[in-house]
């Protein structure tokens, strides 16, 4: 089976209903920042910290090309893996990508309490972090957008979530 392809603003929802979607898909979940953090015995913010946001893109990049040649997985990737249009394209020529749009406020009541969000760091208040999340998801806008396969998470849970991101993987997979 092709891979499934999650794609997405930080906060909306790729790795929770990207398990549930493995599991009921009968697939391997892979959460791409945990494969990162795993190899190099750092967290996401710990990497963003010690080599830079340049260095995590490389690492993310060269996953994207090894996760891009199996099968048979669900795969949450970071936020800004679409920074980089090669991501999408590779991918794109294997999976099935689905994007999981959220709406900035919601993206920021799911993130809000959450520490290992290294590009929302440790900023002051909470109109700080709003204020970040709100620009940071106009930036890509455009970008998620740009994929045909989309669903707004905004209103809905994990299980519809994943509910919608099977329908629409076995749509698309013709299954």
């Amino acid at each position: 089976m092709k891979n499934l392809v999650l794609v997405g603003f930080m906060g909306s929802g790729k790795t929770s209903a990207g398990k549930l979607a493995a599991q009921r898909l009968g697939l391997t979940f892979v959460d791409m920042d945990a494969v990162v953090e795993q190899r190099h015995g750092q967290t996401i913010s710990q990497i963003f910290e010690t080599k830079g946001e340049a260095f995590f893109r490389q690492r993310e990049r060269a996953l994207v090309r090894e996760l891009a040649s199996f099968q048979d997985r669900v795969i949450a990737t970071g936020g800004g893996i679409v920074l980089d249009g090669n991501n999408l394209r590779d991918f794109s020529r294997t999976s099935i990508v689905i994007c999981c749009w959220v709406d900035s406020r919601v993206a920021y009541e799911r993130t809000k309490d959450a520490k290992h969000r290294p590009l929302l760091g440790l900023l002051g208040t909470d109109s700080d972090r709003l204020a970040r999340v709100e620009k940071l998801l106009r930036e890509r806008e455009s970008l998620y957008k740009a994929i045909p396969n989309r669903i707004d998470t905004s209103a809905m849970s994990v299980e519809q979530q994943a509910d919608e991101i099977v329908r629409m993987y076995k749509q698309q997979a013709g299954a």
